[in-house]
Formats: structure tokens, C-alpha cells, sequence
């Protein structure tokens, strides 16, 4: 999921540097979105992958 927010993010910034205003703002709000879920799961993840070890 790291991954997929990465390369929204460069796609982002390609598409700002070209000057496509709204396809850099779509891009980089799915970038933010799929980032917060990514460390949202990655936190739970610590909290219960902590009882096993």
C-alpha cells in the first residue's frame, strides 16, 4: 500500500509539473489517503504483533 501512495505521489508531481491542475490534486489527495491508511495499519500491526514475539 506504501507503494500505491508513492507513485500517486510522483504521478502528482508529473502531472503538476506539466500544469494538469486537477489530475495533480486527484493524484495527490489518493496519495495522502492511502498513506494515512498505511500508517494507520502499520501502528495496529505493532500494537498486536507485539503478544507473539
Amino acid at each position: 500500500m506504501l507503494r500505491w501512495s508513492v507513485i500517486f505521489l510522483i504521478v502528482a508531481i508529473i502531472a503538476a509539473v506539466f500544469g494538469f491542475g486537477g489530475i495533480a490534486a486527484g493524484a495527490a489527495e489518493i496519495a495522502k489517503i492511502l498513506f494515512y491508511i498505511f500508517v494507520v495499519l502499520f501502528i495496529v500491526s505493532l500494537i498486536f504483533g507485539r503478544g507473539k514475539v
